[in-house]
C-alpha cells in the first residue's frame, strides 16, 4: 500500500512550511517513527516523523514551501526492509566514467578559445546578437528587484536576449566588492530560513507601524547579589539541581511593575486596546535556528523555583531544537538578556503585538555615590522600549523605576521580607 504523507498543521495560525533538511534521500527505507525532515515555520523548527515503515520517495525539495496539508512523501508499506547485496561495487564505476567524460566536454572548449574573434568584445546578450536598444534595460521585475537592492542598472549585464536585464541578473547580481589587493575573497548566497525571515518581517514591521521609543535607568545588583551568595547554594540543593538566577527576580520585578502600569500590559487592537488581568512573560532565548521567544505563561502566580524551573525548561528544548509552536504562542511583555553576550547598553525593538520589551545588559563595577560617598558597586543599565501610541511617558518611565525599585529593595518588595519563604527553603 502507498501512503502519502502531508504536512501536519503545526499551529492553528500556520499554513505554510518550508522543507529544510530531508534526514532521508529518495528510495530509503524508514522505520516507523524515524525523522525523515526538518521544517521551518514561522515561529519553529520541527521534526517530521515517519507515519509508517517502508520504502520513502520524496515529493519535494529542500526549500521547498509546502501548504498545510500538502504531499510531501510516498511510503511504500509492501517494502521489504533492504538487504545487503554482493555486486554494487561495479555500478558505482559508472559514475565515474561518466564524470570523466564530462570532463573531457569541458574541455573540449577550451581549445577554441584562442580564435575567438573581435565580435566577443561586444556586451553579452542572451541570443549572441549585437547589442540592441534592449541591452542593459532590466525587465519590470528585475527592476523592482533592483531598487530594492539600490543597485544601478548599469552596472548590471544583462543575459536576455538583445542584452536585456532579466530577473535573474536581478537576483544573482553581486555588488561590487572594489578593487581585490590580494587574500581571500570568496562569498556563499544562502538562503534564509522561514524562521529568520519571519523574524526579519516582524522587526521591520515593530519599528514600521509602531511609535517605538526607548527609556533608560540603572540597577545597583547588590541586593540582588548578596541574596543570591547567601541562599543559592541550598536553593539548588533543595530544587533538584534548579538554580538562583537573575531571571527570576526580574520576572518578579516585571510582573510586580506591570501590577502597577497595566498600560505596558496591554496591546492594540485598530481603534481598541486590549488590556490582560494575567502576566505571561515572553523570555527572548537564542536557539540553534535564531532568536526563539518561548513564553513563561501566568508568571503572576509562579514562584521563583517556579519562574527558574520554567525558563530552564524552555531554554533547554529551545537549545535542543525541540521546542514547539505553542511554546512560543501569546505573551504580554518580552524581556532580552543581551548581557549573557557582553552588551553594556541597547534598545530591544517591540516583540509585536505586545507594547512593552525590558532590555537586561552586562553587569560592571561602576563607582557610584551612596549616601555622599563613593562606593562600587556592580551595576546594570536597563532599557524599556515601548510603543508611545498606547503607553505614555508618565508609566514607562514610572514602570521602569517600579522595575528598579524591585530589583534594589528585593526582600521587601518581592519576597515580602521573607527570603526563605519566597525561595521555599
Amino acid at each position: 500500500m502507498i501512503l502519502e504523507m502531508k504536512v501536519p498543521s503545526p499551529g492553528e495560525s500556520i499554513t505554510e512550511v518550508e522543507i529544510a533538511t530531508w534526514l532521508v534521500k529518495d528510495g530509503d527505507y524508514v522505520e516507523k517513527d524515524q525523522a525523515i525532515a526538518e521544517v521551518d515555520s514561522d515561529k519553529a523548527t520541527l521534526e517530521l516523523p515517519a507515519e509508517a515503515a517502508g520504502i520513502i520517495t520524496l515529493k519535494a525539495e529542500e526549500g521547498d514551501a509546502v501548504k498545510v496539508g500538502q504531499v510531501v512523501c510516498l511510503i511504500d508499506t509492501d517494502a521489504s526492509p533492504p538487504t545487503p547485496k554482493g555486486g554494487d561495487a561495479p555500478k558505482q564505476d559508472a559514475p565515474k566514467e561518466e564524470e570523466k567524460k564530462a570532463e573531457v566536454k569541458k574541455e573540449e572548449p577550451k581549445a577554441e578559445a584562442p580564435v575567438a574573434t573581435p565580435v566577443a568584445q561586444t556586451p553579452p546578450s542572451g541570443d549572441g546578437g549585437p547589442k540592441s536598444y534592449a541591452s542593459g534595460t532590466p525587465s519590470p521585475a528585475a527592476r523592482k528587484i533592483l531598487d530594492e537592492k539600490n543597485v544601478d542598472a548599469s552596472s548590471v549585464s544583462g543575459t536576455g536576449k538583445g542584452g536585456r536585464i532579466t530577473k535573474d541578473d536581478a537576483v544573482n547580481h553581486v555588488p561590487s566588492m572594489g578593487t581585490p589587493t590580494g587574500g581571500n575573497r570568496g562569498s556563499e548566497k544562502t538562503k534564509l530560513s522561514m524562521l529568520r525571515r519571519k523574524v526579519a518581517e516582524r522587526l521591520v514591521s515593530a519599528k514600521n507601524e509602531t511609535a517605538m521609543l526607548t527609556t533608560f535607568n540603572e540597577v545597583n545588583m547588590t541586593p540582588i547579589n548578596n541574596l543570591r551568595n547567601e541562599y543559592k547554594d541550598a536553593f539548588k540543593a533543595k530544587h533538584g539541581g534548579v538554580s538562583l538566577g537573575y531571571m527570576s527576580f526580574f520576572t518578579k520585578a516585571v510582573v510586580r511593575a506591570l501590577q502597577l502600569f497595566p498600560d505596558v500590559n496591554s496591546m492594540m487592537d485598530g481603534d481598541y486596546k486590549i488590556a490582560y488581568d494575567f502576566v505571561d512573560v515572553s523570555i527572548a532565548v537564542s536557539g540553534p535556528k535564531g532568536l526563539m521567544v518561548p513564553v513563561v505563561r501566568n508568571a503572576e502566580t509562579l514562584s521563583f523555583r517556579g519562574i527558574e524551573a520554567e525558563i530552564k525548561r524552555l531554554a533547554l528544548r529551545a537549545r535542543d531544537g525541540q521546542i514547539t509552536v505553542d511554546d512560543m504562542t501569546g505573551g504580554t511583555f518580552t524581556i532580552t538578556n543581551g548581557g549573557v553576550f557582553g552588551s553594556m547598553l541597547s534598545t530591544p525593538i517591540i516583540n509585536p503585538p505586545q507594547s512593552g520589551i525590558l532590555g537586561m545588559h552586562n553587569i560592571i563595577e561602576r563607582p557610584i555615590a551612596v549616601n555622599g560617598k563613593v562606593e562600587i558597586h556592580p551595576m546594570m543599565y536597563v532599557a524599556l522600549s515601548y510603543d508611545h501610541r498606547i503607553i505614555d511617558g508618565r508609566e514607562s518611565v514610572g514602570f521602569l523605576v517600579a522595575v528598579k525599585e524591585g530589583l534594589e529593595n528585593p526582600a521587601e518588595l518581592l519576597m515580602d521580607n521573607n527570603p526563605k519563604k519566597a525561595l521555599e527553603l
